[in-house]
């Protein structure tokens, strides 16, 4: 896929959110996702990580994976291949867990994308190979 081939990537939060109407971000998510009307990515990591999330909710992890037969939602894999820039990028924000260092990696293969997340704070301290911010559309503080 060339670098230019993506627009939005999705992080855990608003996937969650998405699927579950009762999760505080709901309504910011859902009008801003619906909005778009885009495919969206992430990364097989995130994806495990929405599923942990909505782990008691069934029905909307069954709606997720819908999303991906549908190709609504487009899994990009990280790994073998991306390893050690997770590696290296988890060594230098301490806070920062495996499926967000996955997807400033998908940033840094895509880097007009936009994240849409709820996390307000990591998002703005990370920073891809180039010193740049994951651009972002964030809920309004």
């Amino acid at each position: 896929m060339k670098a230019s081939a993506i627009d939005y990537m999705v992080d855990a939060g608003p996937l969650v959110a998405l699927m579950n109407k009762s999760d505080q971000w709901h309504g910011w998510a859902a009008p801003t996702i619906r909005a778009l009307g885009e495919t969206l990515h992430t990364t097989e990591a995130m994806l495990a990580e929405v599923c942990h999330h909505l782990r008691l909710h069934r029905a909307a992890i069954g709606g997720l994976l819908a999303a991906i037969e549908t190709g609504v939602l487009c899994m990009h894999p990280v790994f073998p291949v991306r390893v050690s820039r997770v590696r290296e990028l988890m060594g230098k924000y301490g806070r920062m867990d495996l499926a967000d260092a996955t997807l400033v990696v998908l940033s840094e293969q895509y880097p007009r994308a936009k994240l849409i997340t709820t996390d307000e704070t990591d998002f703005k301290v990370y920073r891809r190979r180039d010193g740049s911010p994951v651009p972002a559309i964030m809920p309004q503080a």
